[in-house]
């Protein structure tokens, strides 16, 4: 299977070798364990916090998200029930970001740090 940054991403993996997971498994419909990262990569041993407060940037990256999710909902709404009322749209908001807060946090985070580490191939010595 070719490996590809965009796919890595997706799928919250390590930016460096693409193979080993930037979350632990199975924790992402657990409200409290969804933002759970492992500490390193298990294949290439790539430290997934490189610096203290380094994910504050995949806030922004969250926030863009969240505006699309918000646009995307109104532009909806309004083309499906032109007459609709604020509450219909926030409701249909705060549900719509309740469900994909998981995601959305995961994504950010897998896109900020495949910002700032490259990819180096899957035949990595285990070491930083």
């Amino acid at each position: 299977m070719k490996s590809s940054t965009l796919k890595s991403i997706y799928h919250c993996k390590c930016p460096r070798c693409h193979e080993g997971d930037l979350f632990l498994r199975g924790q992402i419909l657990n409200p409290t364990k969804f933002s759970d990262m492992n500490k390193e990569c298990s294949h290439c041993g790539q430290y997934f916090e490189p610096e203290p407060g380094f994910y504050l940037g995949a806030m922004f990256v969250s926030y863009g998200f969240n505006t699309a999710v918000f646009i995307a909902i109104w532009v909806a709404v309004s083309l499906l029930k032109p007459d609709y009322s604020l509450t219909l749209l926030l409701t249909l908001i705060g549900v719509a970001i309740l469900v994909l807060t998981p995601f959305i946090y995961r994504i950010s985070r897998s896109m900020w740090i495949a910002f700032f580490v490259p990819f180096r191939g899957k035949d990595l010595p285990s070491s930083n």
